[in-house]
C-alpha cells in the first residue's frame, strides 16, 4: 500500500474509531450492564431455588470469597461420586463472580479491554444456555440441566413459569451480551491494528512479516502485546492484492448502526388480568342453569319412587296442618384430594338449591360488563384477587357438590330407571374448564408481580 495511501487510510479508521467509540460510551456500555444484570438476576432465580430444593448443597466458604478480579470457574470433568459437592461449588463461584461482574465492576471503553472482554465471554459461556440439554458436551451445562429438569418435579404452576422465564431471559441476554461484546472487541482490534501501523509505518514492504513487526513493536511500542492474528490481519489488508477489500470490510464493521425506536416494554394491567380472571369464573353461568334444571328434573324423579300410598297419607297431614316441607336431605360421597379418603356428606339439597341460584345470580353478573364488574374494577388489586380467590375456591367447592350429586342420582334409582336421569358430565367439564382458565390468570398476575418486585430490588425498572 502507497505511503500516501496508508496514512489516509489510518486517518479515515482513526476517525471511524473515535466516533464508534462515542457510540458505544452512549449506547452499548449502559446496555450491555443492564443485560448482564438482567442475566445474572435470572441465574440467580435458578440457583436459590436449586438450593431451597436441595438438589445443589450451600456453599460454606461463599460469604468468604474475596474478588479482585474476574476469574472462570472449573469447567472440567466431573468425578461422577462428588459430582453434586462439585456442581454446587462451582455454581457458588459462578454466581459469585457474576455478582461481582455487575455490582463492582467498572464499564467503560478503555477499561473493558480485549483480556477483560474475553473473561466476560467465557463466564457469559460457561453454562450453554441457548442449547440447554442433559446430553449438551459442556459438562456444567449437561449437569445443570439434568438439575433444572430435575427441579420441575412435583412443583406449582408459578415455580414452572418463573423456571421458564428464567431460562428464556438468560438466552436472550446471552445472545444481546454476545452481541455488544462483539461491538466493543472489533472497536479494540481495529483500534490495536491502527497502534502497530502507526509504529511501523517507516517498513518496507519488503520487511514486513510477523517476525520483523514483532521486533518493532518491542522498540516503538514496548508493553503493548503481540496477537499474531491481528498482525496477520494487517499484513493481508495492507499488502496484499485482496488488500483494498479487505480495508472496505473493516470500514464497513466500524459503521454506527442507525438507531432504532427504543421499544418500550408496556406497563402491566394488573387489573386487567384479575378481571379476566372473574370474567372466565363468570363463564359457568350458563352451564350451571343447564345443572340446576336437571338436577331439579332427577331431584323429581327421586322423589316420585318414594311417592306410595303412605307417603300420601304423610303430606296429606302435613298440608292440613300446614307445616312446613321436610327438606331432602341426601349423602354425598366424594375423595378427599388431599387425604386420598372417601368422605360422606349429608347435603340439605333444598338450602343446596337456593344457595345454589343465589351463585347463578352471582355469576351472571361477572359474566359481561354489568355493575358488579364495575364495582370490582374500581376496588384495589389486593381487594380483586382476594375477590377472585375466594371465587375459584368457591366454584371448586360447587364443582365437588355437583359430582358428587351426579353420582348420588344416578345410584339412587334402580337400574331401569337410570336412563331417565339426566347426567351432568359435559356441564362439569365445562365448569372445570372456567376455573383452569381462572387459576391461570390468578397465577399469571402472582408470576409477573414477583417479577415486578425482584426488579424492584435491584434497582431495574420493570418498564425498561
Amino acid at each position: 500500500m502507497a505511503e500516501s495511501s496508508a496514512q489516509n487510510y489510518i486517518d479515515t479508521v482513526s476517525q471511524a474509531l473515535i466516533d464508534r467509540k462515542d457510540w458505544l460510551e452512549r449506547a452499548e456500555i449502559s446496555k450491555l450492564k443492564d443485560d448482564l444484570r438482567l442475566f445474572q438476576i435470572s441465574f440467580s432465580v435458578l440457583y436459590n431455588m436449586f438450593l431451597k430444593k436441595k438438589l445443589i448443597n450451600e456453599d460454606p466458604y461463599k460469604q468468604e470469597s474475596r474478588i479482585s478480579e474476574l476469574e472462570i470457574p472449573e469447567s472440567g470433568p466431573f468425578n461422577e461420586i462428588k459430582k453434586t459437592e462439585q456442581i454446587s461449588i462451582r455454581m457458588s463461584s459462578f454466581d459469585n463472580q457474576l455478582d461481582f461482574l455487575v455490582n463492582f465492576y467498572q464499564f467503560g471503553v478503555d477499561f473493558l479491554n480485549l483480556e477483560r472482554i474475553r473473561k466476560i465471554l467465557g463466564l457469559i459461556r460457561y453454562i450453554d444456555w441457548v442449547n440447554f440439554t442433559p446430553d449438551s458436551p459442556s459438562d456444567n451445562t449437561r449437569v445443570m440441566a439434568e438439575i433444572t429438569n430435575a427441579s420441575k418435579a412435583n412443583c406449582d404452576h408459578i415455580t414452572l413459569s418463573m423456571i421458564g422465564e428464567s431460562l428464556t431471559k438468560l438466552t436472550k441476554s446471552t445472545s444481546t451480551i454476545m452481541g455488544i461484546l462483539r461491538n466493543l472487541t472489533v472497536y479494540h482490534k481495529e483500534t490495536y491494528k491502527i497502534k502497530v501501523r502507526n509504529a511501523i509505518k517507516n517498513m518496507s514492504p519488503s520487511e514486513v512479516n510477523a517476525n520483523n513487526i514483532r521486533k518493532k513493536m518491542s522498540s516503538e511500542i514496548p508493553g503493548v502485546p503481540f496477537y499474531l492474528e491481528f498482525i496477520d490481519e494487517i499484513i493481508k489488508e495492507d499488502y496484499s492484492k485482496d488488500g483494498q477489500a479487505l480495508r472496505e470490510k473493516v470500514l464497513k464493521l466500524l459503521e454506527i448502526p442507525q438507531d432504532k425506536p427504543k421499544i418500550v416494554k408496556p406497563k402491566v394491567d394488573y387489573k386487567s388480568i384479575l378481571m379476566s380472571g372473574i370474567q372466565a369464573i363468570g363463564t359457568a353461568a350458563s352451564v350451571s342453569g343447564e345443572i340446576a334444571r336437571k338436577c331439579d328434573d332427577n331431584e323429581e324423579i327421586l322423589a316420585s319412587q318414594k311417592k306410595g300410598f303412605m307417603y300420601k297419607i304423610k303430606m296429606l297431614i302435613k298440608a292440613i296442618f300446614r307445616s312446613e316441607p321436610e327438606p331432602a336431605i341426601y349423602e354425598l360421597q366424594y375423595i378427599d384430594q388431599i387425604k386420598g379418603t372417601h368422605v360422606r356428606e349429608n347435603l340439605n339439597y333444598t338450602r343446596f338449591r337456593a344457595d345454589y341460584d343465589k351463585k347463578i345470580k352471582i355469576l351472571i353478573g361477572m359474566n359481561g360488563q354489568g355493575p358488579l364488574l364495575s364495582k370490582l374494577g374500581a376496588m384495589e388489586e389486593e381487594q380483586i384477587i382476594q375477590y377472585l380467590e375466594r371465587n375459584i375456591k368457591d366454584l371448586q367447592s360447587l364443582y365437588k357438590t355437583l359430582s358428587a350429586l351426579d353420582e348420588f342420582f344416578k345410584s339412587s334409582v334402580p337400574k331401569i330407571e337410570r336412563v331417565k336421569i339426566k347426567g351432568i358430565k359435559p356441564e362439569l367439564a365445562a365448569i372445570k374448564n372456567c376455573i383452569v382458565k381462572a387459576n391461570h390468570f390468578r397465577h399469571q398476575y402472582s408470576a409477573q408481580k414477583e417479577e415486578e418486585e425482584q426488579l424492584k430490588r435491584l434497582g431495574i425498572s420493570s418498564g425498561a
